[in-house]
């Protein structure tokens, strides 16, 4: 079973913000939401915490799943009483949640294991009286929804943190059914949003939420890998676990940078089953030492503080949080212009390519590289523009509006009957 930044996963045109976006196409949480009447007669530390469930498929180090350790970890008391599941207790951030209870499918979305699981879930959540709860990838959607409904938790989220063309038709279809049972789906991006509303989803159902920034992305730290006098540096930041990412056109743009600019290095960071086969290319390209392979890190601040330019080559984005890691970093990005890639990028914080075109990729990269001056006042740019959208206290607020606007909305609603 993969973790969804396996299959896939990148908001609106060139400047707009999540925010915006979203007041177009679906909910805007940009304001504050008042608590309802009752609540706000008491005093903040009286009033009970939201019980709040929120579910990921496992502690891979993907994109979804580190989105899912930053919210995980800061929507606490006295708001919510979080409490946390996934599908498979797996992956290299797993260490972070030990006591997180696991509901495993069994191998199957339909088999009688995931049916039992989705029953014990539903206990589960009858148990600890939540109030809202939140699937927070493709299995966890399959899993949590109808358990949750079969639960009568109030508020049920579904989410939908990719483009969905990687995904089986079978799956989308199974994805798009559970989402009709749901409050609300939040999507990372305004070009996933376009695709739910395509396929018939209703935009007042839609949530546009962007990834989250922790200040720690924003510090300067030390470099990873030293500066040297005359040496610059690409790197894509990328698992090694499918084609789409393109790790290969990655090393074909570095081929041609290399013949013209042979100090430039070109940093590889991930891991995974394709990595002995994108080293052979590198090898066989002629990138030689050029072509720097870091397996997985932990420390992407510091890798990020090691780069000049970060490319993003992969064939299908959301939001990516590559990108927007690197433009916290400082760092002007390259990347195609697919899915979300164009609600982060522009001319003033990067450079965004027609899909496919490795020569144009190349060049800008070269460009930027050429260019110091230029190179420094796009990463600025990009650095302010990430603060501005995506900082962990915008994101975390946009959430915690989201869970009580619904509840506030179901327990009129319910009060009204």
């Amino acid at each position: 079973m993969t973790s969804e930044d396996d299959r896939v996963h990148a908001t609106t045109g060139c400047g707009t913000t999540p925010t915006e976006a979203s007041s177009r196409e679906g909910h805007d949480f940009s304001r504050a939401v008042s608590p309802t009447q009752s609540e706000s007669a008491l005093p903040a530390e009286v009033r009970p915490p939201i019980p709040f469930f929120l579910m990921v498929n496992t502690f891979e180090t993907g994109g979804s799943e580190r989105q899912f350790t930053v919210l995980a970890q800061n929507l606490t008391s006295p708001q919510f009483q979080t409490h946390l599941g996934c599908v498979s207790h797996r992956g290299p951030l797993a260490h972070n949640f030990p006591d997180v209870p696991e509901f495993p499918l069994g191998g199957s979305l339909f088999g009688w294991q995931s049916l039992r699981t989705r029953l014990n879930l539903s206990r589960h959540l009858r148990q600890h009286q939540i109030q809202v709860a939140h699937a927070f990838d493709f299995y966890a959607n399959l899993t949590l929804i109808p358990a949750a409904k079969l639960a009568r938790v109030p508020v049920v989220i579904g989410s939908h943190r990719q483009l969905g063309d990687l995904m089986t038709p079978a799956q989308f279809r199974a994805q798009a059914a559970a989402f009709r049972w749901c409050d609300a789906v939040v999507c990372n991006s305004q070009a996933a949003a376009a695709r739910l509303i395509a396929t018939g989803l209703s935009p007042s159902k839609i949530a546009i939420i962007g990834n989250a920034l922790p200040a720690e992305a924003f510090t300067a730290v030390t470099a990873a890998l030293p500066k040297r006098p005359g040496v610059a540096r690409v790197g894509m930041v990328a698992r090694m676990n499918h084609r789409y990412k393109n790790h290969s056109g990655f090393l074909r743009i570095a081929a041609q940078i290399h013949r013209y600019m042979p100090n430039v290095e070109f940093v590889l960071v991930g891991d995974g089953p394709l990595r002995l086969q994108l080293e052979s290319e590198a090898s066989s390209l002629g990138l030689g030492a050029s072509a720097i392979f870091l397996g997985d890190r932990q420390d992407m601040p510091a890798v990020l503080a090691s780069l000049d330019v970060a490319v993003n080559t992969s064939d299908s984005e959301s939001l990516s949080n590559v990108i927007l890691e690197a433009m916290a970093a400082g760092l002007p990005a390259v990347a195609y212009n697919v899915g979300g890639n164009s609600e982060l990028l522009s001319q003033e914080r990067g450079a965004l390519i027609s899909a496919g075109q490795e020569t144009a990729f190349a060049d800008a990269v070269q460009n930027l590289l050429t260019d110091s001056a230029r190179r420094e006042q796009l990463g600025r740019n990009a650095r302010q523009f990430a603060q501005e959208n995506f900082s962990l206290d915008q994101v975390r607020q946009r959430y915690a509006e989201l869970y009580v606007t619904l509840l506030q909305k179901k327990r009129r609603r319910n009060s009204a009957t």
